[in-house]
């Protein structure tokens, strides 16, 4: 099969990857244009023009994806299937140029967690799984058929950085059978049942804030969601500290809000419980566990 892939992130690079090794064609790749970082303003690619440039894949970086000069180069590259990973919203005049369609890989296990965040939401409630799902483009986000998923445990050790890499990976194999069932016409399309939709909107840093009247079990699976980016975090005494690791600690002996240092360890009350702090960051310096924190920092 002849391929347009459409990506941005690392996460997109693993599936681009594993097409590329692949007996099917990347005829190109369409990712988000170049920005200047830094102060020196060096311009920086994304992860996937990154992996084109240095595997000799064309790359395409519209400014806007209806641009009329756009639509007619992927018309041109005459491909059987877009493939989209991690990239924005398609129009209806891009996604459905190809012969065979355009699918998403999205994280998480549709109709769960539609939108922007699906791993992150995916743990911040507590999920014991999630997964990755294909399925094929409509003009509604994250509503076009399903294709094929795959499930992935949520263990108590994980957190947003080890789902993510987990996800990328069964992600990636996904994608390869994907195109293969569409290649051979066996694929049987799954309409997704909208009474089982949950949401999973953009994060945002009123998010992030720790409230310390939710429970130690809430405050902790949200700091699992949200470690290593972008933190969940707390303000004390006018001065923010993000938490990287926690642990529940089953009994109430502080008031909410309160902290306690005691042999090593940093106990903040919760509603009907207590938290262990493991990980930390204070604000202008760097990440530390606990009892590295204490030798050096009092709050």
């Amino acid at each position: 099969m002849r391929i347009v892939f459409f990506g941005t992130p690392d996460f997109a690079v693993t599936s681009l990857e594993r097409l590329y090794d692949s007996r099917h064609e990347v005829a190109a790749v369409v990712t988000a244009p170049d920005k200047e970082r830094g102060r020196g303003r060096k311009v920086s690619y994304t992860p996937v023009k990154q992996f084109a440039v240095d595997n000799n894949i064309q790359v395409l970086q519209p400014d806007k994806l209806k641009d009329e000069d756009f639509i007619s180069q992927l018309r041109e590259l005459n491909a059987d299937v877009f493939v989209i990973v991690a990239f924005k919203i398609l129009p209806v005049s891009v996604f459905t140029i190809p012969e065979h369609g355009s699918f998403n890989l999205h994280g998480s296990l549709l109709p769960r967690y539609r939108g922007a965040a699906p791993i992150q939401w995916a743990i911040i409630n507590g999920d014991k799984q999630t997964g990755v799902t294909t399925f094929f483009l409509k003009e509604k986000v994250d509503t076009g058929d399903m294709i094929l998923q795959e499930k992935v445990a949520i263990e108590d050790s994980d957190n947003l950085g080890s789902i993510y890499d987990k996800l990328k990976q069964i992600g990636a194999d996904l994608v390869v059978k994907t195109i293969d069932i569409i290649e051979d016409g066996s694929v049987t399309e799954i309409p997704q049942d909208e009474s089982l939709s949950s949401p999973a909107p953009k994060i945002t840093k009123e998010l992030c804030q720790i409230d310390w009247n939710k429970s130690a079990v809430d405050i902790h699976n949200l700091i699992r969601g949200l470690s290593p980016i972008p933190g969940a975090f707390f303000i004390y005494k006018n001065k923010r500290y993000k938490v990287y690791m926690s642990s529940v600690v089953n009994d109430k002996h502080l008031n909410t809000g309160e902290i306690s240092i005691s042999n090593d360890r940093i106990l903040i009350g919760c509603k009907n419980s207590t938290l262990e702090v493991l990980e930390l960051q204070p604000e202008g310096r760097k990440r530390l566990a606990a009892s590295e924190f204490l030798r050096g920092y009092v709050f």
